[in-house]
C-alpha cells in the first residue's frame, strides 16, 4: 500500500481515486494534482515510485491544501467558535439539529437520530 502524508492509500485503484482517501482531497483536486505532476491517471497506485509519491506530497503541501489533522482541527475550531458566541448555527450544532434551514417536523432523521417515542403517563 502506498503512503502519502501519513495515509495509506489503496494500491489497486487508479491514482486519482486512491488520492480521495486522503481527508480533504476530492476527485477534482486529485485529478488536478495528478495532471500537474504529470502522472498517467489510468495507472494504479501501487505502480507509483517513491519519487512520484514524494512529488505528490510536496505538491499538496506547496499548494497549501489542508488535509487530515489540520483540516479536522480547523473544522472543529470553527464549530466551537460558533457555539461559543451562541449564534443560531452554533446552538443548532450543539443540539444536533440541522442548521441550514431544513424542516424538522417530519424529516431530519439523519441529524436527529432514531425516533424517541414520548408516552403519556397516568396520574396515581
Amino acid at each position: 500500500m502506498p503512503r502519502i502524508l501519513a495515509v495509506d492509500i489503496p494500491g489497486n485503484k487508479k491514482i486519482p481515486y486512491s488520492l480521495c482517501y486522503i481527508y480533504g482531497i476530492g476527485l477534482t483536486t486529485a485529478n488536478a494534482l495528478v495532471e500537474e505532476v504529470g502522472i498517467d491517471p489510468d495507472r494504479r497506485a501501487h505502480t507509483l515510485s517513491e519519487q512520484e509519491l514524494n512529488q505528490l506530497a510536496e505538491l499538496i503541501i506547496a499548494k497549501g491544501i489542508r488535509v487530515e489533522g489540520d483540516l479536522r482541527r480547523e473544522i472543529t475550531g470553527n464549530l466551537k467558535r460558533l457555539q461559543a458566541i451562541q449564534c443560531y448555527r452554533g446552538s443548532r450544532h450543539r443540539r444536533g439539529l440541522p442548521c441550514r434551514g431544513q424542516r424538522t417536523k417530519c424529516n431530519a432523521r439523519t441529524r436527529k437520530g432514531k425516533r424517541k417515542t414520548v408516552g403519556v403517563q397516568k396520574k396515581k
